[in-house]
C-alpha cells in the first residue's frame, strides 16, 4: 500500500510517500523558522499563509522523489488535528481535493498518533504490544499506553507546560534564538548538569502526571540572582536539561512499576534531544527493556509518520472526502474522522 502523507499541523509544510507503513520513499519538509524568528515564536497567520504557498510544490516534490505518480498512490493521509486551526485547514483542504479528484481513500490522522507510529518507520524491529510511549513535544508531554494500533490511552500528562514549551521559554531566558530547544540542547552538552540544583517536580503518589512550569520559574529566579549573574550559561542549560530528563525518566520507571510493558517508545519533537535519548537508552538497558527512538528527522513533525499511522490504523481513520474537517482540539482517543469537529 502506497500512501501519500500530508502534515501541516503547525509551521512545517511536510509531505511523504510511504510504502507498507514502513518504507519511506520520500519525505519532504520545509520549516518556517526564518519567518517566525523575529517574533520569538510561531505566528499562526504567517504559518497558514506559508502552507498555502508551499504545499502544492511539496506534494509534487514528494511524488517526484518517490518516483511515483498520483495514479499510483493507493491512499492519502492527512493530519486533521490537534494543531493550529489555520494550518490544519490548509492541509485538510488539499487532501480532500486530491482524494475527491483522484477517487482515492482518505485517512484523517491524529497528529499525536502519528508521532507514536514514527517508531515503525525504517528497517529492523518494531515495538511489541503492549508498549509505553513517552510523547514529548512543544505542545504535549504524555505517557501513552498502547495496546494495539487502535487501542491506546493517556495514563500521564503534564499539568501545565509541556517539556518542549519549557525548553523554548528557558531558551528565551538564556537569550538563545528561535527555535530554542535544539540550541539549548547543544549548549547543555558543554555544561555541568550538577552545577545548579533546579527542582524536580513531585506529584501525588500514584500519579504519572508531570509539571514543568515551576522549573521554568526557578530558572528565571536563578538568572535574576547574584549567583545566576555569575553562572556559566552552559551550566544553566545543562542543569535545566538534567531536571527535565530526570522527571521524564522517573515517570517512565513509575509506569513500568505498575505494568511490565513489552517495550518503550520515545516520540515527539523533544525525542530528538540527545540528552533525553541517552538517558532513556541507559534506563532501558539497565532494566532489560527494548527502547525504540525514531531517527531525528522523524522525531520532529513530518508526513511519513502520518502515512504510517494511516496504514496501521486503517479503517478506523477512513474519512469521507466531503465531510472530513480539521479539528484543532482533536481528542486523543479515536473517533469517526467524519465528525464535524
Amino acid at each position: 500500500m502506497l500512501v501519500l502523507g500530508i502534515e501541516t499541523s503547525c509551521d512545517d509544510t511536510a509531505t511523504a510517500v510511504v510504502r507498507g507503513g514502513r518504507v519511506v520513499l520520500s519525505s519532504v519538509s520545509t520549516d518556517q523558522d526564518r519567518f517566525h524568528a523575529k517574533y520569538g515564536g510561531i505566528v499562526p497567520e504567517i504559518a497558514s499563509r506559508r502552507h498555502v504557498a508551499l504545499l502544492s510544490a511539496a506534494v509534487e516534490d514528494a511524488l517526484d522523489r518517490a518516483g511515483t505518480t498520483f495514479e499510483q498512490i493507493d491512499a492519502i493521509a492527512v493530519t486533521r488535528g490537534p494543531g493550529l486551526i489555520g494550518s490544519l485547514v490548509v492541509g485538510v483542504a488539499a487532501a480532500k481535493a486530491l482524494a475527491f479528484a483522484l477517487r482515492k481513500p482518505l485517512y484523517g490522522v491524529n497528529h499525536l498518533h502519528g508521532h507514536i507510529f514514527a517508531s515503525f518507520l525504517g528497517e529492523g524491529e518494531v515495538p511489541r504490544y503492549p508498549f509505553l510511549a513517552l510523547l514529548v513535544s512543544g505542545g504535549h508531554s504524555q505517557l501513552v499506553e498502547v495496546e494495539s494500533p487502535t487501542a491506546m490511552r493517556v495514563i500521564g500528562r503534564t499539568r501545565d507546560d509541556a517539556a518542549g514549551e519549557a525548553y523554548d521559554k528557558t531558551a528565551r531566558l538564556l537569550g538563545l534564538g528561535f527555535p530554542g530547544g535544539p540550541q539549548l540542547d547543544a549548549l547543555a552538552q558543554r555544561g555541568d548538569p550538577r552545577a545548579i540544583a533546579f527542582p524536580r517536580n513531585r506529584v501525588p503518589a500514584g500519579s504519572l502526571d508531570m509539571s514543568f512550569s515551576g522549573l521554568k520559574t526557578s530558572v528565571r529566579y536563578f538568572l535574576e540572582s547574584s549567583a545566576g549573574k555569575r553562572a556559566r550559561i552552559e551550566d544553566v542549560a545543562a542543569s535545566f536539561q538534567a531536571a527535565v530528563i530526570d522527571v521524564l525518566i522517573a515517570r517512565v520507571g513509575a509506569a513500568f512499576a505498575l505494568r511490565p510493558y513489552a517495550s518503550v517508545v520515545l516520540s515527539g519533537g523533544v525525542a530528538a534531544n540527545s540528552g533525553l535519548q541517552r538517558a532513556l537508552r541507559e534506563w532501558s538497558q539497565g532494566n532489560g527493556v527494548d527502547a525504540f527512538i525514531p531517527p531525528p528527522k522523524y522525531c520532529t513533525d513530518n508526513a511519513a509518520m502520518i502515512a504510517a499511522a494511516a496504514f496501521y490504523q486503517g479503517d478506523a481513520l477512513l474519512a469521507d472526502p466531503i465531510a472530513l474537517s480539521a479539528d484543532p482540539n482533536l481528542p486523543f482517543a479515536l473517533r469517526p474522522s467524519t465528525s464535524s469537529g
